[in-house]
């Protein structure tokens, strides 16, 4: 080999000085020496396994935190949709007097900027039951026309049809709901609540059936699980509401705009009113998620870290076994930074071949991670238990960058030891007792 490499290096006055010919760094001949040295010779083979190790270490890490990042990214991204595209993002409630002037309340709120929709709603819970089972539910009465506006709940009809939904006098319904009751598409589902009519005894129950007109499926187990919608007319009268409101739920174009349009909403309320927004109702469950989601990138990241200290043993020992080699090439001319960077080279070379398999292993993974769930483990999710159907997953650019850009700076970091420790060789030391 070093005659191989000799051959490579400049003569000058027969014998091959690469530092007096002025060889620029990173040359030829330090590349063609750092490849002989990540190649597998039969008396170099636990070196070569321990680089071996090191590269599937990073290239596994980072495919690790790429995906992880991907489904957390995703899961937030679902259950904000579900959650904020079903609860609206403002919620404005009475102070002084009841929503009796929800009608031009709305109107005047519908037309400031950045709101999509706002949609008055009388919300109550009650107890619901079939003749094969009951279950507790959130009951919310609402206008035919603003129902119509809530994409997940009119893109999501299963069954039934929600037309003519005011003048019916029927009722929509979880699919998971349905399910658990033995309902179907015109059966009829009885709700009980205790906020009946008052009497001379007291408040009294009331109890009523409707025909379930129409069945959705919002995503979220929890929610086809739990919501009814009826009209809201019919629904001032079950829940006993003197022509009034319980709440007005407001949609915007941007849910991360509910601090810059709370200003103006005041303003069009014209009356004392409570705001209320979607992050402070989510805030400890999406909280919990972003420490989950940080936690979990640290608990990764060390993945990569062991794995990058694999590179540092595994040049440590490159450097003892090659310490001949380095005396003689020092010996013919060769710099101490260009056996620097020859072993720098080498390790880098491991660090960053394998993060980016790792970040194309965890792209690939993160787009079909769906397909991967369904053919691998088919019944696995559950998601009554996980409340989505499915595992999300969305990648971000920026954050893929981040650690793809990690690793190569931990894979470089690591070479650096090594590769001085080598640069530091005493060539005379090394032929004595090497």
């Amino acid at each position: 080999m070093l005659a191989a490499i000799r051959d490579r290096l400049p003569l000058v006055g027969g014998r091959a000085h690469p530092a007096r010919s002025g060889t620029a760094p990173f040359s030829p001949f330090e590349w063609t020496i750092a490849g002989r040295y990540l190649r597998t010779r039969r008396k170099e083979g636990f070196v070569s396994v321990i680089a071996l190790f090191s590269f599937l270490g990073i290239m596994l890490g980072v495919a690790t935190l790429i995906i992880v990042l991907s489904v957390m990214n995703g899961f937030r991204k679902e259950l904000l949709t579900k959650i904020v595209g079903i609860n609206g993002h403002i919620f404005v409630a009475p102070i002084d007097k009841p929503l009796t002037d929800f009608a031009d309340l709305s109107e005047r709120l519908g037309k400031v900027a950045g709101v999509k929709l706002a949609l008055p709603m009388v919300e109550g819970q009650a107890f619901a039951s079939s003749p094969y089972g009951g279950s507790g539910v959130l009951v919310r009465g609402v206008r035919a026309e603003d129902l119509r506006k809530i994409p997940a709940v009119a893109n999501t009809v299963r069954g039934g049809t929600l037309e003519g939904f005011d003048g019916a006098g029927g009722v929509a319904v979880g699919r998971r709901l349905a399910e658990s009751l033995g309902l179907q598409a015109g059966d009829t589902l009885t709700l009980a609540t205790p906020k009946g009519a008052t009497t001379p005894f007291g408040t009294a129950p009331r109890i009523k059936g409707y025909t379930v007109a129409a069945l959705f499926e919002v995503g979220m187990s929890e929610f086809d699980a739990t919501f009814v919608y009826m009209p809201l007319s019919e629904a001032q009268g079950f829940f006993n509401r003197d022509g009034d409101v319980s709440v007005i739920e407001i949609f915007l174009d941007n849910a991360d705009a509910v601090g810059d349009a709370r200003g103006a909403l005041e303003l069009a309320a014209e009356r004392p009113v409570l705001l209320t927004d979607w992050r402070q109702r989510n805030r400890t469950f999406f909280s919990a998620l972003e420490v989950e989601r940080n936690v979990m990138f640290i608990i990764l990241t060390l993945i990569v870290l062991v794995a990058a200290l694999n590179i540092v043993s595994g040049l440590i020992m490159l450097v003892k076994d090659k310490s001949s080699d380095i005396a003689i090439l020092r010996t013919m001319g060769a710099t101490r930074g260009a056996i620097m960077r020859v072993f720098l080279i080498t390790g880098a070379s491991i660090g960053i071949v394998g993060t980016l398999a790792g970040f194309v292993l965890g792209l690939v993974f993160s787009a079909n991670l769906t397909a991967i769930q369904r053919t691998l483990f088919p019944g696995a999710w559950d998601p009554t238990v996980r409340f989505l159907s499915e595992i999300p997953s969305e990648t971000n650019a920026s954050e893929v960058m981040a650690v793809v850009l990690m690793s190569m700076v931990l894979s470089l970091l690591a070479t650096l030891y090594p590769s001085w420790r080598a640069a530091r060789l005493d060539p005379v030391q090394a032929l004595r007792y090497g």
